[in-house]
């Protein structure tokens, strides 16, 4: 294992640490419990957006706090969910009396974790709700979930969702906006190679120098399957396609309900792509692919979705969730209105992405 690391299991704290040295202005960090907030928190007046997970996938999501995005970012040992007793103190923190939405990954101990959490805060006045992010299309269930996964819409949520909070949304139409982006968006990954958790010691899978994995998850989790590497452009194609082709998609997930006050369930209902969708195309890094290599993958997506009908009204390409060094790339298309391209557009200024400020 050759990482730029000093022991295992001195990573988290020491990272969270390089990052409040690094970006006063932006973040603060708190330890035992660790999570990090914005620098101005709490905006008065404002709904708190929290959201988090295992580390290993920077910059999200403590790269993602800040004004326009996040107010909290609640990170998990590597590939490990975050504890109750982060989010609940986040929360607690930067809650400014409006309430607060957490935006959680669809794995089992992100959503178990997360609802504990809101359950907690709740118990001391505040107010909570919980939206899912379940965009990933390789496969219905994994190692890690009961349905699909949540990757790349994570991150054009906490996009969207945190400029309506900065905007003056309130708490049910922040949470209603956050499920629209979930439903209109899908992913898919791949890998060249595995990553190495710096625990372990050792790749999470092993992949020969001419094979690559399709439809990966962000811990090395598997997919669809496993073949010969072929080129950038078939590549590109297989990702895409797989995401333009995908049917209607229904699933039941768990909501709070504010006016009975309990758990319920709600099927959600994600329409296909149809030509004439206005879209945000977002060709990602897993953590070592250059931009040389995502630029090309980008060109290859124009191309298809001018194919398919499909207008690409904004983009995103580059390094924003990883798989800690994982060579790969995952491709997320998420359809667009008006609302939504306004609020893509709105400024942000966060450690990891920052423009109009």
């Amino acid at each position: 294992m050759k990482k730029l690391i000093n022991k295992p299991e001195d990573v988290v704290k020491e990272e969270l640490e390089g990052v409040a040295l690094a970006y006063p202005d932006l973040v603060k960090v708190h330890f035992d419990p660790d999570f990090v907030y914005r620098a101005d928190a709490p905006v008065k007046g404002k709904v708190a957006v929290i959201s988090g997970g295992g580390s290993g996938h920077e910059p999200m999501h403590g790269g993602f706090v800040g004004v326009g995005m996040l107010d909290a970012a609640c990170p998990g040992q590597v590939f490990t969910s975050p504890t109750p007793d982060q989010m609940l103190e986040a929360a607690k923190t930067v809650n400014s009396g409006a309430g607060v939405l957490y935006i959680v990954k669809n794995y089992t101990g992100d959503v178990m974790n997360f609802e504990m959490a809101a359950d907690l805060a709740r118990t001391e006045g505040i107010r909570v709700l919980n939206i899912l992010i379940d965009d990933d299309v390789a496969v219905q269930d994994s190692l890690y979930t009961a349905g699909r996964r949540g990757v790349g819409t994570t991150v054009l949520a906490e996009k969207i969702v945190g400029a309506a909070a900065e905007k003056g949304y309130d708490l049910k139409k922040v949470a209603d906006l956050c499920r629209k982006v979930n439903i209109n968006g899908r992913s898919m990954g791949m890998a060249l190679t595995p990553c190495t958790v710096p625990m372990a010691g050792k790749p999470t899978f092993e992949l020969a120098e001419d094979e690559m994995e399709i439809g990966i998850g962000i811990h090395g989790e598997p997919g669809r399957k496993r073949m010969k590497l072929k080129t950038a452009d078939e590549i590109t194609e297989m990702l895409a396609l797989s995401i333009i082709e995908d049917s209607t998609y229904t699933r039941t997930v768990r909501e709070w309900d504010e006016d009975k006050g309990e758990w319920v369930d709600v099927t959600l209902v994600d329409p296909p792509f149809k030509a004439g969708d206005q879209v945000l195309a977002f060709v990602n890094s897993m953590g070592g692919t250059p931009d040389i290599e995502l630029a090309i993958i980008y060109r290859k997506l124009h191309e298809i979705c001018e194919k398919k009908g499909l207008k690409i009204v904004r983009n995103l390409v580059g390094r924003y969730i990883t798989s800690l060094e994982m060579q790969g790339c995952s491709i997320t298309l998420l359809k667009m209105d008006d609302e939504m391209i306004e609020l893509w557009d709105a400024p942000v200024k966060t450690p990891g992405l920052r423009w109009g400020i």
